[in-house]
């Protein structure tokens, strides 16, 4: 029983980091870095997206309901909200 609610909460934690992070790169890239030409390089979302991944990946090991997996979907979400940010600044909005 215990073990099931343990496993939800881990999964609501994972797809709260998923969005959060997506929607905070995502908004960060469109109002903070609009004027600065190399984050549209291709491979600035890998780098955001292993930057999270590094920085997640501590706290993984510290707190029981953050797994390697909430780390690897929170950088995954980053890099797709840097990509997303980038693709939002060229149509203009």
């Amino acid at each position: 029983m215990f073990e099931a609610i343990g496993g939800l909460l881990t999964f609501a934690v994972t797809v709260a980091a998923g969005i959060g992070a997506f929607t905070i790169t995502r908004e960060f890239v469109r109002l903070r870095l609009r004027f600065v030409d190399t984050v549209r390089h291709p491979a600035v979302p890998w780098i955001a997206g292993g930057v999270v991944l590094l920085a997640a990946a501590p706290i993984a090991g510290l707190l029981p309901i953050i797994t390697g997996g909430t780390a690897a979907v929170a950088g995954i979400a980053a890099g797709l909200g840097t990509n997303s940010g980038v693709k939002a600044l060229k149509r203009g909005e």
